[in-house]
């Protein structure tokens, strides 16, 4: 097998793994029916991971790492904005708070909440690919704004942590922990309500 086909092989099994623990749960998953879901023969999986467990940690870097692309893309709008920067700040928010309501993102965290009791180095594992990096991120753009007169962020790091909870704080609570779907007009409520207060706090003057 190439070094090509390996690496297509092993992400079907992490995709395979991840549908099938999101909808099972870790203890109903079988590696059987994760061989199924990813299109290969169940010793190909162990040939790949060695058991359940690391198949499981593993699936849930690679859907976080993921989660962590698509947010990261959608910063980019702030690496050069043009024109009016709260719109700009609106519509990343809003994309934002998409990605956040995502599949994905919310099998992810329900994941999360049900597993880190028996396996407490996940919540590591998926911070180190997840919102750790964003955070960054999103500072290193605020950081550059600040620099362009366009805000007063003499914290960057202080300013994204801001951003993201004005943002996050109020979307856990009204969709309940991720269980409640919100629709997309009331996602863009939300964007504008947090980058209204975002800028009352860091807004040039």
């Amino acid at each position: 097998m190439t070094t090509r086909g390996r690496i297509d092989k092993r992400q079907a099994i992490l995709e395979g793994a991840f549908t099938v623990f999101a909808r099972e749960g870790y203890a109903q998953a079988c590696v059987q029916e994760i061989a199924r879901e990813a299109g290969v023969a169940k010793p190909t999986v162990y040939n790949h991971m060695t058991d359940k467990a690391t198949l499981f940690r593993n699936a849930l870097e690679a859907a976080a790492r993921t989660i962590l692309e698509q947010r990261i893309a959608a910063l980019e709008p702030l690496a050069a904005p043009t024109g009016d920067l709260r719109a700009t700040l609106e519509e990343v928010a809003h994309v934002l708070l998409r990605l956040h309501t995502d599949g994905r993102s919310c099998a992810l965290r329900r994941l999360l909440y049900s597993e880190v009791t028996h396996f407490p180095d996940i919540l590591d594992i998926v911070k180190e690919s997840g919102p750790d990096r964003l955070t960054q991120a999103l500072a290193d753009r605020l950081a550059r704004l600040a620099l362009a007169g366009r805000l007063r962020a003499t914290d960057p790091d202080l300013a994204a942590e801001q951003f993201l909870a004005l943002l996050l704080g109020p979307l856990e609570a009204r969709t309940q922990l991720g269980t409640r779907q919100l629709e997309d007009s009331q996602l863009r409520v939300m964007a504008v309500a947090a980058v209204d207060a975002f800028v009352r706090a860091w807004g040039a003057r």
